[in-house]
């Protein structure tokens, strides 16, 4: 055997090994969905407790009202939450369409929080701060300013995170709701419902283990009180929390029945920028964590520590040998003489993976059809592939920053009037 097939067993072994899980995740997050399903996800509470909903905003002129009127609309007791909007130094006209907004619900708590660039243009982390300086809930809600919550969503999560005292956080589900408006936004709806839901139902079902995803969540104000608040240098301030909140004992549970629909990058410039910012944050959190995994005290968490460093480093680096073996392959460069069963190989991960995807997307009305086993494929050897361009992107600008120590600001995701 030579250096190219040694490079090529570790590949087989390893992205097999990740394939292994997902499907082992994707099976729990069926069964929990199966069973979520057949429950009455309500559960009346005597009392409710005041919310402070709270939408961090940075220029999001073309969606904020849409996403303001929807939270106007839950179904919870009008009297028990505010809704709080961090207009974040803006330079749109978001604080216009915020006032038009307030003047049509004069009756409802709507605050809105207008920053400058002294105060804010810091993040989405340094925003939250703000906003819960001035918010008065007992329980906290967060949602993006392209969030479009169904009325239901905050009352279950409310209920479930006050139902049960192990829980520190609750999250619910979200969905693409420009899932038509390109290719692209087509892959990431199946890769939202494939991975980033049902992986997390499948981690609850297993381990009861959730990392908050960052909008459609509640949690309780103490918990913030007593992390300090939201780290400002952290560019996925939602994984970095979630491993703080596991360190104080709590446990995030995932209820599937709180839906929220949001609008995801529909331009591939647009998904790099994003995708990298959330590579990036979660390096950063998973460097900061690492020394858990030794911690014999930190308990379940360190399965999630493991689980970003096989994704981030593990899965990374495979896929990096297997297509570089591969490019060289046909040039001529380089001979593998595992040619084969490595073939073979590949064509069972490949079938493996269309039939991981398409169970997670029988879950969903609508979803399950040819138009998808057809995406699936075309996403194995086109976008998969660009989410290791996003890894290498990420940590190369990951060292970057900090050698020169660069200062945390927004990393704006373009939006659309969809």
């Amino acid at each position: 055997m030579n250096l190219a097939d040694y490079l090529t067993l570790f590949a087989m072994v390893a992205i097999w090994a990740l394939m292994a899980i997902n499907v082992f995740l994707s099976v729990g997050g069926f069964l929990y969905y199966y069973k979520m399903e057949r429950q009455d996800p309500n559960i009346p509470l005597e009392e409710y407790p005041f919310v402070s909903v709270m939408v961090p905003a940075h220029n999001e002129s073309a969606v904020i009202q849409r996403t303001v009127r929807a939270l106007l609309r839950f179904d919870y007791p009008a009297d028990r939450y505010e809704i709080i909007v961090i207009n974040d130094n803006s330079s749109d006209d978001t604080a216009e369409k915020l006032a038009a907004v307030q003047a049509e619900h004069p009756d409802r708590k709507l605050v809105v929080v207008n920053t400058d660039n002294q105060l804010g243009g810091k993040g989405k982390s340094n925003a939250l701060n703000i906003g819960f300086s001035v918010a008065k809930g007992t329980v906290l809600a967060i949602y993006d300013a392209d969030n479009t919550p169904e009325p239901r969503a905050l009352r279950i999560l409310v209920e479930h995170l006050m139902a049960d005292e192990s829980l520190g956080a609750v999250i619910g589900k979200f969905r693409t709701r420009n899932r038509n408006a390109s290719l692209l936004t087509r892959f990431v709806n199946i890769e939202t419902l494939a991975h980033q839901c049902m992986n997390q139902a499948g981690r609850w079902f297993y381990f009861g283990l959730c990392t908050i995803p960052g909008t459609n969540f509640v949690i309780h104000r103490h918990i913030i009180e007593k992390i300090g608040g939201w780290d400002p240098q952290a560019l996925s301030e939602d994984t970095e929390i979630s491993f703080r909140i596991y360190r104080m004992g709590y446990k995030i549970r995932q209820v599937p029945q709180a839906v929220t629909w949001e609008q995801e990058p529909f331009r591939l410039d647009i998904w790099m920028k994003q995708r990298t910012r959330w590579a990036m944050g979660n390096l950063y959190v998973l460097m900061n964590n690492f020394k858990y995994v030794f911690d014999p005290h930190a308990g379940k968490m360190r399965l999630d520590v493991l689980y970003y460093t096989m994704v981030y480093f593990l899965m990374a680096t495979a896929l990096i040998c297997s297509d570089t073996i591969f490019v060289l392959g046909v040039l001529g460069y380089c001979h593998v003489s595992l040619g084969g069963l490595s073939t073979l190989v590949w064509v069972m991960a490949c079938l493996l993976f269309e039939c991981n995807i398409m169970l997670t997307l029988s879950t969903e009305k609508n979803e399950f059809n040819m138009e998808s086993v057809f995406l699936v494929l075309l996403m194995l050897f086109t976008y998969a592939k660009l989410w290791v361009v996003v890894v290498v992107r990420a940590a190369w600008m990951t060292f970057k920053k900090m050698f020169t120590k660069q200062e945390v600001k927004w990393y704006k995701t373009e939006r659309s009037a969809d």
